[in-house]
């Protein structure tokens, strides 16, 4: 019994481990392969991929980390998005995951998703647009399609619905 607590416990932190490898590596390498496909990657929210990615197929500690530590390092690495930015960002971030675990426990993880990211979008362009308000930050309220943020929910939650579905109907793989 132990022993396969153990090897859960091991098999979960290298699926993190792999998984933050993965997610830093992304984020790292968004900037080259839009320029390379000349498609402007960061449309389709790659932080949110990963985090999407992080709490279907690792922990909600994991999860959290993701959140946390994305935007930072996107900064660290090429200086983009600004620290403001960063700050707003990270906290979308967080907040969209302490949502979804809260609102999961009430509905299902399809609308339990979709609702944590659209409810953490509201969030994130009421403080974006008091900093401009306030001219901390000088940009645009909103710099990514509305249609494009919608489309993009509804895709993130409905793979998360599904991958997680499937893996309460086949929990052995």
């Amino acid at each position: 019994m132990a022993a396969n607590i153990g090897l859960s416990i091991s098999k979960l932190n290298t699926k993190s481990i792999v998984l933050d490898i993965f997610a830093l590596a992304f984020i790292y390498f968004v900037p080259t392969i839009s320029h390379l496909l000349n498609i402007p990657l960061y449309l389709v929210e790659p932080m949110r991929i990963m985090l999407i990615l992080a709490i279907v197929h690792t922990s909600k500690k994991n999860a959290y980390i993701i959140a946390l530590t994305l935007p930072l390092f996107s900064f660290l690495i090429s200086a983009h998005p600004n620290i403001i930015k960063v700050l707003l960002i990270t906290a979308e971030l967080v907040f969209n995951v302490w949502l979804f675990f809260e609102l999961s426990k009430k509905t299902n993880q399809f609308v339990a998703m979709l609702s944590s990211i659209l409810i953490s979008k509201v969030f994130y362009y009421l403080l974006k647009f008091g900093l401009i308000s306030f001219a901390v930050l000088q940009t645009g309220l909103i710099s990514t399609p509305i249609y494009l943020q919608l489309i993009t929910s509804v895709v993130f939650s409905g793979y998360l619905f599904f991958v997680l579905r499937r893996n309460q109907l086949n929990p052995a793989e």
